[in-house]
């Protein structure tokens, strides 16, 4: 198994723990990817339904596609309202024109995009809709920064404004049209035990030996409790970063 796959694939082994702490989209997100009119939308590499659940309460039928089934029961289980597949966004198993909107929340960059992006065409009507969204601690604050310094490896993250760290593009020739993006910010406000649990759940940690995985935790809690000075709680910076395209016409 190569490296990019094993993390890829890495997340089902603490999915109670990330579908407890990750966080889920902010509504302003949600306001900007759906689009008028949408009846039916797939989540696609839905992971434990985060983005899943935020869907259902706006749109009537949503249809999770999820490859790992540690994943996809606790999707299940938690959205038992959607239907839940296995597959993958190299191959939907929908028909043709068969949703409104496709939606990619954080596994945008483990997908071979050359493949996936023509499929994820071959699902959706003409004119529906592609959206991207990609949450994650801002980097631009000085605390976080140094934070995900501690906790990285090389090489190390630099300050960087978070609407250009993850980087969304479509392949040539894709049956999308122009590209829109805009980025939300946001606090979570999380207890110290949250915060490093939620951190456990990236795969840099999920994969590391355990010696090296405890060092690393070891020195994110006393970043933490650095910035936190005594209090019980810390507001973490966040922002949501968003990407919309539409379907050309066939």
């Amino acid at each position: 198994m190569t490296a990019q796959r094993e993390r890829a694939t890495s997340f089902g082994s603490v999915a109670q723990d990330y579908d407890r702490m990750r966080p889920g989209p902010p509504e302003q997100a949600l306001d900007w990817l759906i689009p008028p009119g949408c009846t039916t939308a797939l989540d696609l590499a839905a992971g434990t339904g985060l983005f899943t659940r935020a869907l259902a309460a706006r749109v009537p039928e949503v249809v999770a596609v999820e490859p790992d089934e540690r994943m996809r029961t606790v999707l299940a289980q938690r959205s038992p309202q959607v239907r839940a597949l296995d597959g993958h966004a190299e191959a939907i198993p929908l028909p043709d024109a068969s949703v409104d909107a496709v939606f990619v929340s954080a596994a945008w960059h483990w997908f071979d995009h050359p493949v996936a992006v023509p499929e994820i065409g071959r699902v959706l009507r003409e004119g529906g809709r592609l959206g991207v969204l990609r949450t994650n601690r801002d980097r631009t604050v000085d605390w976080v920064f140094e934070l995900d310094r501690g906790r990285a490896e090389q090489p190390r993250p630099t300050r960087e404004d978070p609407a250009n760290r993850f980087r969304f593009a479509l392949p040539e020739h894709s049956p999308f049209g122009a590209v829109e993006t805009t980025t939300f910010a946001f606090n979570r406000t999380m207890t110290l035990d949250e915060i490093v649990t939620w951190l456990s759940t990236y795969s840099q940690f999920i994969i590391a030996d355990p010696d090296e995985k405890r060092a690393r935790l070891t020195h994110v809690r006393q970043l933490l409790e650095t910035q936190a000075a005594g209090a019980p709680t810390l507001d973490v910076p966040l922002t949501s970063q968003c990407w919309r395209t539409d379907r050309l016409p066939r």
